[in-house]
């Protein structure tokens, strides 16, 4: 598939088979998020790429988020607090997820730039694994969940977790991507 029918497909799959995805397949998604552009060519991503038994122990760290979503169940209701409960619970039943880290930086204009980049990384992520016929979701967690993440992955103390992507074949025939806007740019002469 052409890169523009590669963006017309992507969307967010939150739920996957568990078959496993190849090595090949995988290396191929963090060679994509590594041509990433950042500010200054700092490459300031590190990538955890879990499968198997450490993806399962990222699942038990995920679906301690889901322990204070009960303070939301007012706002949220019900149906769709139960809905956030399985999905962080479970992550889609992903067979891999990918932790997304930077380094620690107390530099406002820095962290911004990594930010920035990082989200670039992420962006080729998803591309790369539905241009191979994979689906992915870019995952946001409660930041309370990120130092137990970080010891079950041994990540150094001067990194930080920025996004978690899960990764997997979708579970069923996808519907088509939801309507995006096209009203987003203004053009000056």
């Amino acid at each position: 598939m052409d890169v523009f029918e590669t963006f017309e497909r992507r969307h967010s799959v939150r739920s996957f088979r568990p078959d496993p995805v190849p090595t090949e397949m995988l290396e191929r998604i963090i060679r994509a998020a590594s041509l990433a552009p950042s500010a200054m060519n700092e490459q300031p991503w590190r990538f955890y790429v879990t499968t198997g038994e450490t993806r399962r122990r990222v699942g038990e760290a995920m679906a301690h988020g889901t322990t204070h979503l009960e303070e939301f169940i007012d706002v949220m209701g019900p149906e769709l607090h139960a809905q956030a409960v399985q999905w962080y619970s479970e992550l889609g039943n992903a067979p891999v997820v990918i932790v997304c880290t930077m380094p620690k930086t107390e530099d406002e204009f820095w962290r911004l730039n990594t930010h920035l980049s990082i989200g670039a990384a992420i962006e080729n992520t998803l591309l790369a694994a539905t241009g191979q016929g994979l689906g992915a979701c870019n995952i946001t967690f409660s930041l309370y969940v990120r130092d137990e993440l970080a010891k079950t992955l041994d990540i150094p103390e001067d990194r930080t977790i920025v996004a978690i992507v899960a990764v997997g074949y979708p579970d069923e025939a996808q519907p088509e991507p939801p309507a995006h806007r096209s009203d987003v740019a203004v053009f000056l002469d």
